[in-house]
């Protein structure tokens, strides 16, 4: 067990705080492995039906711990190749695992997000972020390229030619110019942030969870689906959600003219 990563649950939603605030949440090989095990377990806790990422100590994550890739500068070079391609294999069960899990996933963002930072953010259904927040998509600087599925995410969000101007030039921008992007889906005050993470993340876990797992499923497949594989994956999702008791519940609380209280079933 590390205190690397701090897991709570508490009203249907998962809290995962990256928790090295000291070096700005600096993504260190017990997080990562704590992370694995964490988005395992609350992929299959069906008490859970939204899960929130966030950082501690102000920051969200500040990319890599580079100040540990020192030793790797005393081996061989293609040694350096090897070590790394399975550093970085190493973390796409977790990735796939955030995006194959039927619930919502929240990134919170306060402070620096940076490098991975960035990939674990566009990683998450959602994102929601402090007006002071900001971002660096840093890999360039140490003569790196992006990993942790932010070369898959980044351009599918602002559109190629400016996930390359990102990721080549490396520069800063801040909160209004990532939700001008779509990185953020909303900005709030910096005072703000864990109230409005908190009442956002609610609402979700109150929600019908297996619509939701329906929607993500759909809008990620788009992309890659023809025209007739995306009409039959609607059919399916809809006879899917259509089996679930929180769409008889709607469906009464429509006729009723209330509100309706979904169970996640």
């Amino acid at each position: 067990m590390t205190d690397h990563l701090l897991v709570t649950k508490e009203d249907g939603v998962a809290t995962m705080t990256m928790n090295r605030p000291k070096a700005r949440n600096a993504l260190s090989m017990d997080m990562r492995l704590a992370m694995f095990d964490a988005v395992d377990d609350i992929e299959h806790d069906k008490s859970i039906r939204c899960v929130v990422l966030r950082g501690a100590g102000g920051h969200f994550m500040a990319g890599g711990d580079i100040k540990n890739f020192n030793e790797y500068l005393e081996i061989e070079p293609i040694e350096r190749r090897t070590s790394f391609e399975r550093r970085v294999h190493s973390l796409h069960a977790m990735m796939f695992a955030l995006k194959r899990m039927e619930k919502p996933v929240i990134a919170s963002v306060e402070g620096a997000a940076a490098g991975a930072g960035i990939s674990f953010m566009t990683a998450c259904d959602l994102a929601i972020g402090a007006d002071t927040s900001y971002y660096k998509f840093s890999y360039v600087g140490i003569g790196a390229s992006p990993d942790g599925s932010g070369s898959y995410h980044l351009p599918r969000i602002v559109g190629v030619r400016k996930a390359l101007e990102i990721a080549m030039l490396g520069d800063t921008f801040d909160a209004a110019e990532a939700h001008r992007l779509g990185l953020l889906n909303w900005m709030v005050p910096e005072a703000d942030i864990e109230a409005e993470t908190n009442k956002l993340a609610q609402r979700l876990a109150n929600g019908p969870t297996q619509s939701y797992a329906s929607i993500k499923r759909l809008m990620y497949a788009s992309h890659a689906n023809s025209y007739a594989q995306q009409l039959n994956l609607e059919a399916e999702g809809f006879g899917i959600c259509a089996a679930t008791d929180d769409w008889a519940e709607g469906v009464t609380a429509f006729l009723e003219k209330r509100t309706p209280v979904f169970k996640g079933k």
